[in-house]
């Protein structure tokens, strides 16, 4: 038996492997049609299913009725620490100092040229600190 041979009765057998599972039914569940799942608030009622239908309700006091979901409010230890805006694009403008021009560092386009305004941050920090 030669290789195409060979190679041409493994690709036969091969299609009549998967045409034989592609031609089996798949079984069959009872799953509804529809799934609703809703958040009602105060005294509304959740509405009744209808035939093939599926209602999931949730019950949550009128007072939340235009508020941000509990889920994704803010947690109360994000709030403690919050910084001001200033503080915190002053942060970001530090950790960005290093790749941009006037740097004081070997790495980005002439960082050399910022040696002298490194200095200067430095000597105002220090004496911001000593008052």
């Amino acid at each position: 038996m030669s290789f195409r041979n060979f190679a041409a009765t493994g690709l036969i057998a091969s299609l009549l492997w998967s045409a034989s599972a592609v031609a089996e039914p798949a079984p069959d569940l009872d799953t509804p049609e529809r799934i609703n799942i809703l958040v009602t608030f105060g005294d509304d009622e959740c509405p009744e299913a209808q035939g093939d239908e599926i209602v999931v309700c949730a019950q949550r006091p009128e007072s939340e009725r235009y508020r941000i979901p509990p889920e994704l409010r803010e947690s109360e230890e994000e709030q403690s620490g919050e910084q001001s805006w200033s503080s915190v694009v002053a942060s970001h403008d530090e950790a960005a100092r290093p790749g941009r021009p006037g740097s004081c560092s070997v790495v980005g386009t002439f960082g050399f040229t910022g040696c002298q305004a490194a200095i200067m941050r430095q000597w105002f920090d220090e004496r911001r600190t000593e008052q």
